[in-house]
């Protein structure tokens, strides 16, 4: 062990499920609780407290994104009520938009200068960086649970946790599509060429393009309930099962 760090017994009532997030050489940490949230930057090296960005939002359990806007590094958090951007260096909010409610799982998606935020019983956000960041269009049809948002140029994907798929016009918010699964989605979409791979609750992983009609490619069983996101890393996928963790390559 070269560190330890104690942060504070979390209170929420889930726990902290936010994922660890690394920029240059800070390890960042989305820390949003009941009694207000914190953006924690630590050294990587040495777990050195290098800030403490106070956040006046609830609590959240959805993860952080770093993206490029083309012109500067940014930080975005999803939480209750604000989509919120920090610089990672500092902490410093850059910008907000108020548009998220409920208990927020889903973290944000990024494509093209577009956030894409969303969460059941709110809404899906699609929020234009260009400018000052505003809310270019919005929905509410068929929203997640947990999923998190699949954003490319063109489309955004989202998978409920009871089951349907829908697939949106990323500038326009116009629903190209939606399908209807036997079994709903915790784990969120995942872009690898140009298909779409999502396994749900059942591990049933559906393979689909990354296009204006729904087109499946295949339907591949893992023979285990399955809650997380695979990886894809060379050439391999990773999948934990709810019992098991699986390594697939040739």
């Amino acid at each position: 062990q070269i560190w330890a760090k104690n942060i504070g017994v979390p209170d929420n009532h889930y726990g902290h499920s936010s994922s660890l997030i690394t920029y240059q050489d800070l390890l960042l940490v989305q820390y949003d609780q009941n009694t207000g949230g914190h953006l924690i930057a630590l050294k990587t090296e040495t777990g050195e407290l290098v800030y403490d960005q106070a956040r006046d939002i609830e609590a959240s359990w959805a993860s952080p994104i770093l993206v490029n806007t083309g012109s500067r590094d940014e930080i975005i958090l999803s939480s209750v009520p604000a989509v919120i951007s920090h610089d990672p260096r500092t902490g410093r909010e850059l910008w907000r938009v108020d548009c998220m409610r409920g208990e927020l799982a889903p973290s944000p998606g990024y494509a093209d200068n577009i956030v894409f935020a969303v969460n059941e019983y709110a809404i899906l956000a699609a929020i234009d960086l260009k400018g000052t960041p505003d809310i270019l269009w919005e929905t509410d049809h068929d929203l997640p649970e947990v999923s998190s948002p699949l954003a490319t140029k063109d489309y955004v994907f989202v998978a409920a946790s009871y089951g349907t798929v829908s697939c949106f016009d990323s500038k326009t918010g116009e629903r190209y599509w939606y399908q209807d699964f036997p079994v709903g989605f915790y784990s969120s979409p995942i872009l690898v060429g140009d298909n779409v791979y999502v396994i749900d609750m059942r591990g049933d992983m559906y393979i689909f393009k990354a296009e204006k009609e729904f087109n499946l490619v295949n339907i591949c069983k893992l023979g285990e309930d399955a809650f997380a996101i695979p990886v894809f890393m060379h050439d391999r996928i990773y999948i934990r099962g709810l019992k098991n963790l699986y390594c697939i390559g040739q």
